[in-house]
């Protein structure tokens, strides 16, 4: 089999195309890449690389070609239209380039009374494959755990968590955890030939409080929780280019909608995914 994994420079990307290798040949991988300039290390290592861009069919339908299953990491525009296009844009040349297996990595905010930005995008995917006719399964991350590791230093400084969440859990997945699933699904085809749907998550999800608790005894430094209201949110992070976007996510957590459990990542691995104290020791 023939794997093709898009967007493989990108965080969750370099860990799919690791986690994939533990269970094939590199031989068999072929790297997606936007800007093959900085796939150096893939090309290194012995990687297949293949220029795609999601707006350009005939390129990625050349990239395609000979391929056995995609795994599709999508773009991180924030503009729902140009993410379906893009996706509808891969689906043609995947039908083009005569692939079968796919499978879509998504997001768990994806309920059609979902306030997040990209929420429209997310409900789309599922019933959009559905009606495909090929071979799928997608796979749902929840909340990335990594992105907090960076996030204490100012946690730190501030004494607390911001979220304007309330009273309202989150469900976190590490990017490890998340790309060692989707190369099992990948590789397994009972996994992924009957239009699965996965939501990988932590064993239980946070409060935040409860996650306050745990980065004050990671750290040593005192964390608590004193939410900021969702505009103030977008405020704070408006410099950062995405401050609305990410706002409009903790306002969708902040309805009871990123609190979602589930054992999926248990039920394809083989065993528990890595919790959020540990995550943090092991990378703070």
């Amino acid at each position: 089999m023939k794997y093709m994994v898009t967007g493989a420079t990108g965080h969750l990307g370099q860990h799919v195309v690791k986690q994939l290798s533990k269970l094939t040949s590199p031989d068999n991988i072929r790297v997606g890449v936007h800007n093959p300039a900085k796939a150096s290390q893939f090309k290194d290592a012995g990687y297949e690389i293949a220029a795609i861009d999601y707006h350009d069919v005939a390129k990625m339908t050349a990239a395609f070609s000979g391929i056995d299953v995609v795994i599709y990491i999508p773009s991180i525009t924030y503009l729902v239209k140009d993410r379906i296009d893009e996706f509808e844009n891969s689906l043609t040349a995947m039908f083009k380039a005569d692939v079968h297996n796919l499978v879509d990595v998504s997001f768990i905010a994806d309920q059609y009374n979902n306030p997040f930005q990209m929420a429209g995008y997310y409900a789309y995917l599922p019933a959009r494959l559905a009606s495909s006719g090929l071979k799928y399964a997608v796979v749902k991350n929840s909340l990335y755990a990594d992105p907090l590791v960076p996030y204490l230093p100012e946690l730190i400084e501030r004494h607390n968590i911001i979220y304007p969440v309330g009273d309202q859990a989150m469900s976190f997945i590490s990017r490890q955890d998340s790309a060692e699933a989707i190369a099992k699904v990948a590789v397994k085809p009972y996994l992924r030939d009957k239009g699965q749907n996965y939501l990988l998550t932590m064993s239980k999800n946070y409060t935040m409080p409860e996650l306050s608790y745990i980065m004050t005894n990671v750290t040593g430094e005192r964390i608590g929780y004193d939410p900021v209201t969702i505009k103030k949110f977008a405020e704070i992070y408006a410099a950062e280019g995405d401050g609305n976007e990410l706002a409009s996510m903790y306002q969708a957590a902040a309805m009871g909608l990123m609190n979602r459990v589930t054992d999926d990542f248990a039920h394809i691995t083989g065993h528990q995914p890595t919790d959020m104290k540990e995550f943090l020791i092991k990378n703070y």
